[in-house]
């Protein structure tokens, strides 16, 4: 095998060239052999459609794979929840297991279970492939659902194709997504979220918690229904009419993925289902996550992957669904999970740790991911920042068009907790904010869900505390206000500006939603008070959340129309630690941030190229709660410097903990 693409890109990577090679073979010997079985992994991702419960004629078709079950049961209140002889399973071969039901016994809406036997016990089970799983309101047990409406769900979105220069993604939460103190539905997450997402600019949705979760406080990271839409939020219809009309409106969705772990629940999940810990997951300790209370699936298994890829595939066909985030991938890529674990040299991701059937499985589902579609999305939740992860499957990488910046938001945090700004220094945050691999497209954020959690805090919350609660009226004089509305746009423009080639926010976080998300759970007496979303405040003319939301819509327009198309490098202009000021270039924009909270500079000198600029986005506005010092009505020249006739230069009047855009206006052609 010859040197990988990606390896050659980057001389660093050259003492590890063979691992590299080991884990290119590892990927290129599986799918070899899986094509041998299966023809292709388009035909083995069908599994779906062996599996489960499908119509066919006049009858129900059930199958399942449980190879040490020794009988199994369909039972529900045509059975009167008994096992009958007549619901018995034929055992065929390979370990799966077959059962033909008229649809005059099954009907649309009825519930179900399985009843498994095998050596020395037995247990009630989901189907492992259900598409549809309901609660009961007051036993609180899930069933299995027949989901088969008469008329099939019409989709009006042929010719849809995402939105990718640049990636801007609004990362939502159906359930939580109402003002109301409730579980939120997905057509009014279409009514009243959608509208206010297209409003604000954003090109793709990213939805949390779709597969079915027993835990609602888990937010949707315990899963045990792989297949099934979470009916808490609606039917599976609701949820297709969701996206369906964010395609309508230019808004690619893509969905957060849970196959890094799965629920250890055996009643509604895959714990044990036939009898057997080692069935899904694997045997022993390597078997259970030490942090996450949850199981680990064993990649190396054929049946595995195929439910895994499978999986895939059925949400992108079945749904639309644009792509996926896959969540912890960190914990896939190592059997130490990432845990406690300091990735200081490329030495730590090429130390035999590695897991290499995991690894192979996340290039193989990224691999059929843009078989079926070649213009998906697929994003990796990993804060190792193993090199490849984002490059392509032929360079040499795991496939991934991007990677999660996960060390941003915690460099934030740490600079506002443990520095007041008059000490913040404007070189590391150049350095952290865009330092990123070659030819490997990062997702930057400020914050998401992780931040907003109980436990941690927003930015805002961080900056400003319990003045928000009394002091974001237009009325009101706050100094603590005035630092964090301030910051709040620098930090986000920041972040923004420096991203290559996508950037996040979390629901609500755009116009510094207060308070935390607290789940409602026993320790607050089920309360829905902390997970819902405030939009009144946003709303309100008379509060300064406004300022934030205006200055959000148009940070994110400008992006979406300059200075983050076709991901043009930053270059470090004027990074003065001394006087706090940070200033770089990408393509013909200038980005100008004074982080310093006393001093104003009058007649500044900034380097650029000769030409006319103007400002095109200042965080002083007052629509977005500024002050105004800053004039964007002024038309500014780049003078030559006398004393070196090569340099341009730009004096410019920049305010304490201001930041603005500016543009070079293109000369006029002359004819």
């Amino acid at each position: 095998m010859e040197t990988p693409i990606f390896v050659k890109n980057d001389p660093w990577l050259q003492p590890f060239e063979e691992p590299i090679k080991g884990r290119i073979s590892h990927y290129r010997n599986k799918l070899n052999y899986l094509n041998g079985i299966f023809g292709d992994l388009y035909q083995m991702a069908g599994g779906f459609d062996y599996y489960g419960l499908h119509p066919e004629g006049d009858t129900y078709r059930l199958r399942e794979w449980a190879p040490n079950a020794t009988q199994i049961f369909l039972i529900g209140d045509f059975s009167q929840w008994n096992c009958d002889d007549r619901y018995r399973f034929e055992k065929k071969d390979n370990g799966n297991w077959e059962i033909y039901i008229p649809k005059s016994v099954l009907k649309h809406g009825d519930l179900f279970k399985l009843h498994v036997f095998w050596e020395g016990g037995n247990g009630l089970r989901l189907p492992s492939h259900i598409q549809r799983v309901v609660q009961d309101d007051q036993t609180k047990i899930f069933s299995a659902q027949v989901w088969q409406p008469e008329e099939e769900f019409k989709w009006e979105d042929g010719d849809f194709k995402p939105q990718v220069n640049p990636l801007l993604i609004y990362e939502g939460h159906v359930g939580m997504s109402s003002e109301e103190e409730k579980v939120s539905s997905y057509t009014e997450f279409k009514n009243n979220v959608l509208p206010k997402i297209i409003k604000a600019g954003y090109t793709t949705i990213q939805l949390m918690a779709i597969q079915e979760h027993p835990y609602y406080g888990s937010f949707g990271y315990h899963v045990s229904n792989f297949f099934a839409v979470s009916s808490r939020f609606g039917t599976p219809e609701e949820l297709k009419d969701l996206i369906n009309e964010a395609h309508k409106n230019g808004i690619a969705v893509i969905m957060d993925i849970v196959h890094s772990h799965a629920v250890k629940n055996e009643v509604e999940g895959l714990g044990r289902f036939d009898g057997t810990v080692y069935q899904y997951f694997h045997d022993g300790g390597k078997g259970e996550h030490p942090a996450w209370d949850s199981k680990c699936f064993n990649y190396g298994k054929t049946e595995v992957l195929q439910f895994l890829l499978s999986n895939c595939r059925y949400w992108i066909e079945e749904f639309h669904f644009d792509g996926f985030r896959f969540d912890g991938v960190t914990s896939m890529l190592y059997v130490h999970h990432g845990l406690e674990y300091a990735f200081s040299s490329y030495a730590d991701y090429y130390n035999g740790t590695e897991d290499m059937d995991a690894i192979t499985y996340l290039t193989l589902a990224n691999q059929l991911i843009h078989h079926i579609n070649p213009n998906a999305i697929t994003v990796a939740e990993d804060m190792s920042g193993m090199p490849g992860l984002a490059d392509t499957i032929e360079n040499g990488g795991l496939g991934f068009n991007y990677r999660l910046s996960m060390g941003v938001p915690d460099f934030w945090i740490k600079m506002i907790k443990e520095k007041s700004d008059e000490h913040w220094n404007v070189g590391q945050i150049f350095h952290e904010l865009s330092q990123h691999r070659f030819g490997e497209k990062t997702v930057s954020y400020a914050e998401s869900h992780d931040q907003a959690l109980v436990g941690d805090k927003t930015i805002i919350f961080r900056l400003v505390d319990k003045e928000m609660y009394d002091k974001m009226n237009l009325a009101s004089e706050s100094l603590v206000i005035d630092r964090g509305l301030a910051l709040h746009k620098m930090i986000r423009l920041a972040t923004l500006s420096t991203a290559y080639g996508g950037y996040l926010n979390f629901m609500g976080n755009e116009f510094g939603h207060p308070e935390w998300i607290d789940f409602p759970r026993e320790g607050n007496g089920w309360s829905h008070k902390y997970a819902r979303r405030q939009w009144g405040l946003m709303e309100n003319p008379d509060l300064k959340f406004k300022f934030l939301s205006n200055f959000d819509k148009a940070m994110i327009d400008k992006a979406k129309s300059g200075y983050l198309v076709n991901n043009e490098p930053c270059y470090g202009i004027n990074i003065n630690e001394a006087d706090q000021l940070m200033c770089f270039k990408r393509g013909g924009f200038y980005f100008i941030f004074n982080f310093s909270p006393t001093n104003s500079y009058t007649d500044y000198g900034i380097f650029t190229d000769a030409g006319k600029y103007k400002i095109v986005l200042s965080t002083d506005n007052p629509e977005f709660g500024g002050y105004g010092n800053v004039d964007e009505s002024l038309t500014y020249f780049a003078h030559r410097m006398p004393y070196n006739q090569d340099q341009y230069q730009l004096k410019l009047y920049i305010p304490a903990r201001t930041a603005f855009v500016m543009e070079r206006i293109p000369p006029k052609r002359v004819h």
